[in-house]
């Protein structure tokens, strides 16, 4: 299975609840199947419950790629980097994300719903996923934080 077709998993807290879902239709629209880590309402959470339950999935393998949303996307990113083999990476521009994936092989985009609109984050997870890790030098740098 091609990679940008490989199954996300997406978790998200209150403040995101909305925007999730809008990225949720987007990602189905795209013929690629997604698994919903919560939060399931508007309602008050904790964001690092949903974090937590991301980024573990990713860090094991069990999933390639995460979305993770929170009102700045500040605290799911610092989760999110808790994890072995997790690249997180918080965009809030198209070029944060191409190059997230280009140069930082990013396994996890995250956003803040509160600091961009619906139609610059669907730009962003588009282009997330579309572009490829370039690899070469790249990898030997990844490679130095990923033994951390």
């Amino acid at each position: 299975m091609n990679k940008n077709r490989s199954p996300i998993i997406i978790g998200n807290d209150h403040a995101a609840y909305y925007l999730k879902g809008k990225i949720k239709e987007f990602i189905l629209k795209r013929g690629i199947e997604v698994e919903d880590a919560g939060t399931d309402s508007d309602k008050s959470v904790d964001y690092p419950d949903f974090g937590i339950k991301v980024a573990s999935m990713v860090s094991a393998g069990t999933y390639e790629r995460g979305i993770l949303l929170c009102g700045t996307g500040l605290g799911m990113s610092m989760v999110a980097n808790k994890f072995a083999n997790v690249r997180a990476a918080l965009c809030g521009d198209m070029f944060s994300a191409i190059m997230s994936r280009r140069h930082n092989d990013s396994n996890i985009l995250v956003m803040g719903a509160r600091v961009i609109g619906e139609s610059l984050a669907m730009e962003i997870v588009r282009v997330w996923l579309e572009t490829p890790f370039e690899g070469g030098r790249h990898l030997a740098r990844i490679e130095k934080f990923n033994n951390l």
